[in-house]
């Protein structure tokens, strides 16, 4: 046992939530995780709830506490980090029904869910000034697409609703008993103008939500402060007691989950790139990609320009792939081999996507991807285009496709899959350039990005360095890092970053194949146009 101070980062993702406990110099020492639930109904209708949200948080946080071997008083300071789905809480912070079941405990509208679409596109036709700081268009994915949703299909739940809340702000509530909300959430999901410190009440009375207005926006965060920020007076005592800690542990306001991947890489120590050269890539469920800045960018399909919304006092653009490792995973699965290669994934303790890049990997990995990959040509887009297109009804598309059923033809589909991905953030570098922001270094983070295979396949299709970091667990220490500022262990969050993260592997493009990355992706583009030309006819 030892008294040494120690951080944890918690995250909240689609499937699952995770708690890490850090010492001081960023090192890892043991991390737990609880599956959390997740309820789908027709109308791209994905729900959760917060209760069974806050129950895996406090038994992951209890376990990692227990299997790191520290004492529950050597915890400084906690930091969280969530998916950007909307939690809706009534009076005493019961949970409401959100959705056509009417059950009250599926409380949470998830950030995949793609109900408001038709509310997003009323909102993107208003033509109003926020949307310049939302890459031009605001997406189902967001807040007030989702808000007014519920106020025209569920008015009660709206009118009777105490609170609205990003995932993160409900977590440190419910830490801390604190209202106030993380500049990030708010400001990338919200419409929050954080550069002007204020919500824009001509956008909300235009778009159909005058109400939020009225109340000069008390049930969507009138106290705003920036991540790392200590609130209230740290962990209530009921809060403590479900989590194992000790009353009035300094709890950090939050980040969404793929800018705490950001924080836990962009500013690390190492020689590829710096904070203003460095694309964060966090691969999971999704994708996202973060760019930061010393002036605002505006990038058309690119969400942004954000202030103070990842690193505080730069700027930020936002890219990425609503499904990255989830389309993969649908994508594969198509496949007829897929059964059995599902077997042979479980008897390894794996996988499929994990056992597949095994398997390539055997038959000469990224190298050998134009022997493995073919033909085959894959745009995952099965939800959507998020970036720079900001295009929700986007579809994924195969082209190249014959009639084998082999284990082969199976590897080959999976690299094509990966590919997509690659030149799909190859084209977010490539609007992101246009507009003057430099890229020269990817620094991957994310489950589905931890394979070296996926990771040179990324260098070779983008043609950039990518970097990974010597953590394991690079978001969960973004969120640590929030609570090492909230205890003053740090004077801010870039000095933390410098101090606890540091970078590792690195891959560079095989300049052997960039020809052939470059006719691929061209095929990309047109197979995009292609779609995009096809759902305009039929």
């Amino acid at each position: 046992m030892t008294s040494a101070k120690h951080f944890i980062g918690i995250d909240v993702g689609t499937g699952s939530a995770r708690a890490g406990v850090f010492d001081v110099s960023g090192a890892m020492l043991a991390s737990a995780k609880r599956d959390i639930a997740l309820f789908r109904e027709a109308g791209d209708i994905v729900e959760q709830s917060s209760r069974d949200i806050w129950q895996a948080v406090a038994a992951s946080t209890r376990e990692a506490v227990a299997t790191s071997g520290v004492l529950a008083e050597s915890i400084a300071g906690i930091g969280y980090d969530a998916t950007c789905s909307l939690v809706v809480l009534g009076d005493g912070g019961q949970p409401l029904s959100v959705g056509p079941t009417n059950e009250a405990e599926r409380n949470i509208i998830v950030w995949m869910d793609h109900r408001a679409t038709e509310q997003a596109a009323r909102i993107n036709r208003t033509g109003e000034g926020v949307l310049n700081y939302v890459g031009g268009a605001i997406s189902p994915e967001m807040e007030t697409p989702k808000l007014l949703w519920l106020a025209e299909h569920k008015p009660e739940t709206f009118a009777h609703a105490w609170q609205f809340m990003d995932l993160t702000d409900f977590l440190t509530w419910k830490s801390t008993a604190s209202l106030a909300r993380s500049v990030c959430t708010v400001t990338c999901k919200w419409t929050y103008l954080a550069h002007e410190q204020r919500w824009d009440e001509r956008y909300f009375r235009t778009v159909g939500l005058g109400a939020l207005a009225d109340e000069q926006f008390r049930r969507i965060g009138r106290e705003v402060g920036p991540a790392g920020t200590a609130l209230g007076s740290g962990l209530t005592a009921e809060a403590a007691r479900d989590l194992g800690l000790a009353e009035g542990t300094p709890v950090g306001a939050g980040l969404i989950d793929a800018h705490a991947g950001g924080i836990g890489t962009v500013g690390a120590r190492g020689d590829a790139g710096s904070v203003l050269s460095r694309m964060a890539y966090v691969f999971g469920t999704s994708a996202c990609t973060m760019s930061t800045t010393a002036e605002p960018a505006f990038v058309d399909g690119v969400w942004g320009p954000y202030f103070s919304a990842m690193v505080p006092g730069l700027w930020l653009n936002e890219g990425g792939q609503s499904a990255a490792g989830a389309a993969i995973d649908h994508l594969v699965r198509m496949h007829p081999a897929s059964a059995e290669a599902s077997v042979q994934a479980d008897k390894n303790g794996m996988s499929l996507s994990q056992w597949l890049a095994t398997e390539a990997d055997k038959r000469g990995g990224a190298e050998k991807a134009p022997e493995l990959i073919g033909k085959l040509h894959v745009v995952p887009e099965f939800l959507g285009n998020r970036a720079p297109f900001a295009d929700p009804e986007a579809l994924g598309l195969i082209a190249g496709i014959g009639m084998d059923t082999s284990l082969d033809g199976l590897v080959g589909l999976y690299l094509a899959g990966i590919c997509g991905l690659g030149y799909g953030a190859r084209q977010i570098v490539g609007v992101l350039a246009e507009k003057g922001v430099v890229t020269d270094t990817i620094v991957v983070s994310g489950g589905a990005g931890q394979s070296p295979l996926v990771r040179q396949l990324l260098a070779d299709t983008t043609g950039l360095v990518v970097a990974a970091s010597t953590s394991p667990e690079p978001v969960l220490l973004g969120s640590a890092i929030l609570g090492a500022v909230a205890a003053g262990h740090f004077p801010d969050v870039a000095t933390a970053m410098a101090a606890m993260s540091e970078l590792g592997d690195i891959y560079r493009a095989n300049p052997a194949q960039a020809g052939w990355h470059a006719k691929r992706f061209h095929a990309f583009e047109l197979l995009q146009k292609a779609g995009r030309a096809v759902r305009a006819e039929v």
